[in-house]
């Protein structure tokens, strides 16, 4: 009897997820704890694992298919998992014995003239490559004319996706009847009205084999969707200011070797600036807050975001109550995070929750940007790469480390002047890296 594969719970507030790829295909053997299929969710992905030893009986939803809690999406029945192709092999040699033995098969009948049924195949494959494919991707391709027996598939086990029929049809030149037609004849009207034909791909020019598809992400549409959120229902505006890094630099030159013995952790410059970022927040507490309706939220708390680059976009894990933890601890914290997230290990409750987010572009080399909030934040602050430059330093022009640091705010809730100010204490307090002792 097969057991059902459902969709776990996927934390707070997060209602559906899409499939992302089958670790398994069907007919594979699995044992209770391996990893199935990957699930993507808003904010993170995960694995769903099997919960008893058997054989991948069928996989239910696709890679892309957007799915629900409780939902099924495959079964696992008992067995050892013997690969088609092995139990052929089984029979062909029990049949070479019997022949051997003298015992000959019966003649099967002659196929009737008449159109047969489409057959299956050993591994539950219709010969055409329907099975294969989903109801509405099999429609795509009636539509076109497409032989899904002559479609690659792409999706997990060789399930053939739409992507993979969209661009068997580009490669065709879009035809609708015959797949060789090199134009598509003009759509049936319906309702009385002549179907308007669907806007084709800019790349119809004979380059489409030049061209990759690729889905996007469940996480990279929804970094897309709340970017424009955030400029579009926030009053974003960015100011500016330098910092000179040198005493920073030098205080790590002298302690970080000590620093690391002692705690196990790197010193790097997050925690300098975390540190300054907190003193900044609680002299200008409105950066630290949210708007909600008519009311504004000021938050006597200090959960730091911190920006992590990861292959599938960028996402920001919380340091919680920065304000209590050591210099260490920040620092093992945010090491653990972005490990974490590269790793896709994050948990939702790592994601969420945060007052006020840190992004530091200067690891990859940028020398100024405007970063964008994250929503419902009202700030954001954008460190980026040191870079000598002649200053002038008591009247006397020196070549200094200096950074340019950006804010970016709501200007519904913090003035310029806030913004400024917030700016001035943070390069106050890096300058005098022996002040943020005072902070803690």
């Amino acid at each position: 009897m097969a057991d059902e594969i459902h969709v776990p719970e996927l934390g707070e507030s997060v209602a559906d997820a899409t499939v992302g790829r089958w670790l398994k295909q069907e007919g594979e053997a699995v044992s209770a704890g391996d990893a199935l299929v990957e699930l993507e969710t808003d904010k993170i992905n995960f694995e769903v694992e099997a919960e008893h030893d058997g054989v991948l009986e069928s996989i239910a939803k696709a890679e892309g298919d957007t799915v629900t809690v409780g939902e099924v999406i495959g079964t696992i029945g008992e067995g050892n998992g013997a690969a088609p192709q092995q139990e052929e092999s089984e029979e062909s040699e029990e049949a070479s014995g019997e022949e051997a033995a003298g015992e000959q098969p019966e003649p099967e009948a002659e196929a009737e003239p008449e159109a047969q049924p489409v057959a299956e195949e050993a591994n539950g494959h219709r010969e055409d490559g329907g099975g294969r494919a989903s109801p509405s991707v099999r429609k795509l391709a009636e539509e076109y004319g497409v032989q899904l027996a002559e479609v690659e598939g792409s999706g997990s086990g060789g399930r053939i996706t739409r992507d993979d029929v969209e661009r068997l049809i580009r490669q065709q030149g879009g035809s609708s009847g015959s797949t060789s037609a090199p134009e598509r004849p003009a759509e049936p009207e319906q309702d009385g009205k002549a179907r308007q034909p669907a806007p084709q791909p800019a790349a119809q020019n004979g380059r489409a084999d030049l061209e990759e598809r690729v889905r996007v992400s469940r996480r990279r549409q929804t970094i897309a969707q709340r970017l424009v959120e955030s400029q579009q229902t926030a009053a974003m505006l960015t100011t500016f200011n330098e910092v000179d890094v040198t005493a920073v630099m030098a205080l790590r030159k002298r302690r970080k070797e000590a620093f690391q013995e002692r705690t196990g952790a790197r010193l790097g410059f997050m925690s300098f600036f975390a540190k300054a970022a907190i003193g900044a927040l609680k002299a200008y507490p409105k950066v630290n807050a949210e708007l909600q309706g008519n009311e504004l939220v000021l938050k006597h708390y200090y959960d730091l975001g911190v920006a992590v680059s990861t292959e599938e976009g960028l996402v920001v894990p919380v340091v919680r109550d920065a304000d209590r933890k050591s210099f260490a601890e920040i620092e093992g914290g945010i090491a653990d995070l972005a490990v974490r997230a590269r790793e896709g290990k994050l948990k939702i409750e790592d994601l969420t929750g945060g007052t006020f987010t840190i992004t530091n572009g200067g690891i990859f080399g940028s020398l100024l940007s405007t970063p964008i909030l994250t929503m419902p934040q009202v700030a954001i602050l954008g460190m980026h790469k040191i870079q000598d430059r002649p200053m002038v330093v008591d009247g006397e022009v020196q070549v200094r480390p200096m950074m340019y640091l950006a804010l970016s705010y709501d200007h519904r809730v913090i003035d310029g002047a806030e913004a400024v100010g917030f700016l001035v204490r943070i390069k106050e307090l890096i300058e005098d890296p022996e002040s943020l002792l005072l902070e803690g």
